[in-house]
């Protein structure tokens, strides 16, 4: 017998790649192509080093507040974390108990996945349709231990109307329904006015995408109280100081500088119609976006052909060698100046074939 018998294993997530060398596009990893806000910057700046030597406060308070307050929420409606990736895994550890298997797409947030074999949760992969939405009958009147849907939808961008997440929920009410909205703010509609209605709903969000953050790993959700209590008593028996005392302050002016943070949602909004409408042009074929990236196929070369010469350029672009989307790129949406190259070394690339 050795060590290594002990050992639980696991097959990791495995994130977009985060190119070092200078002069790169990054549009590979859904990152916000603005700065953050200027009020972040200010809050940062009157950070007193001498108080690092504290420990920050464990019920992230000020940050909490914020969010309830622009939300319209309650505090003890809030919970906070390090990046929607770490409030995911606490809901996974604490919601997804029953032995019976938890559902979500086969196309979606690889993590969910790596967080119940993790967690050692049995799951279910539910086929998306031909067209790569959720068929929300599928998860209707199903003996499940619970249900993750992102929507947006990731990496196909494609929503659910607010009426078709309330479908889902309500068919499942015994069990624990996450719905993960890290793309809500680029034309959704949140499910957070079903709250109201349902005390198995958690709604999860981030400051990564839209808030132009994912540098400081904030991330938050929000449900009835019970729930909110039995996720924090999870957290509290895990870390009790969660979030740095950067991240509190960065988070907090993020959410108090609502103007800017709709600015740059429009701009992003903007310029992402207008590249759909170029790609289309060139031979792509894709959903109808609701996020800050476009998820296409070329109608004559391989996307692993096109992801290859990309980088050649200096373009990153996702690729997924997977099954059912092997032959498409996800996009981030990057300023109007770095869309306008991808374009350009599109065309060039395209009308050589």
């Amino acid at each position: 017998m050795s060590w290594e018998d002990g050992v639980r294993r696991v097959v990791p997530y495995v994130p977009g790649e985060q190119p070092k060398q200078a002069g790169i596009i990054k549009l590979n990893t859904n990152e916000c192509p603005y700065p953050p806000a200027p009020g972040v910057r200010r809050a940062l700046d009157k950070l007193d080093c001498g108080s690092m030597r504290l420990y920050p406060d464990p019920e992230s308070g000020e940050l909490v507040k914020a969010l309830a307050e622009y939300y319209g929420l309650s505090e003890r409606q809030v919970f906070v974390g390090v990046g929607s990736d770490d409030v995911l895994a606490m809901a996974f550890l604490t919601f997804f108990n029953t032995g019976k298997p938890i559902l979500f797409p086969d196309i979606t947030y690889s993590f969910y996945d790596v967080w119940a074999d993790l967690f050692r949760i049995p799951y279910e992969r539910l086929p998306l349709d031909e067209d790569f939405r959720i068929r929300t009958e599928d998860y209707a009147d199903r003996e499940c231990g619970g249900i993750v849907i992102a929507n947006p939808n990731a990496p196909t961008g494609i929503l659910l109307s607010l009426s078709e997440v309330e479908r889902i929920v309500s068919a499942n009410r015994d069990v624990v329904v996450i719905v993960d909205e890290a793309y809500i703010d680029f034309g959704g509609e949140s499910a957070l006015p079903l709250l109201e209605k349902y005390e198995n709903l958690l709604v999860v969000q981030t400051c990564s995408k839209s808030r132009a953050m994912a540098g400081m790993r904030i991330g938050f959700a929000f449900g009835r109280e019970k729930l909110i209590g039995y996720l924090s008593d999870c957290r509290f028996s895990f870390n009790s100081y969660p979030m740095n005392r950067p991240a509190l302050a960065a988070g907090t002016a993020a959410i108090k500088e609502d103007a800017y943070f709709r600015e740059i949602c429009d701009k992003i909004i903007e310029t992402r119609e207008r590249v759909k409408g170029e790609l289309k042009e060139l031979g792509f074929s894709f959903a109808d976006s609701r996020t800050n990236f476009v998820f296409a196929a070329h109608e004559r070369v391989p996307a692993r052909e096109i992801f290859k010469m990309l980088k050649e350029k200096g373009i990153y672009v996702r690729y997924f060698a997977k099954p059912r989307i092997d032959n498409h790129l996800r996009i981030t949406i990057g300023t109007d100046e770095e869309m306008d190259r991808l374009i350009a070394v599109l065309r060039e690339y395209l009308g050589k074939q």
